[in-house]
């Protein structure tokens, strides 16, 4: 895969975990501990920075190159 095609892919994917981030976001203050779920959605907002994060990251770097 050639590097504009690699870019073009991580930015739809950066887009979509954005919006799913978003969604998640709507309603989310933090953890309220002894509540299984408000630890199951902060896990999640969590997983899904990260991954929103690294894609970032990863952009970053293809683009630099």
């Amino acid at each position: 895969m050639d590097k504009k095609n690699k870019l073009k892919e991580l930015k739809e994917k950066l887009a979509h975990y954005e919006e799913k981030l978003a969604r998640e976001m709507i309603g989310y203050r933090g953890v309220k501990h002894e509540s299984a779920v408000s630890e199951i959605k902060h896990d999640k907002v969590m997983v899904l920075r990260d991954v929103v994060n690294n894609l970032k990251e990863e952009i970053h770097n293809l683009e630099k190159t």
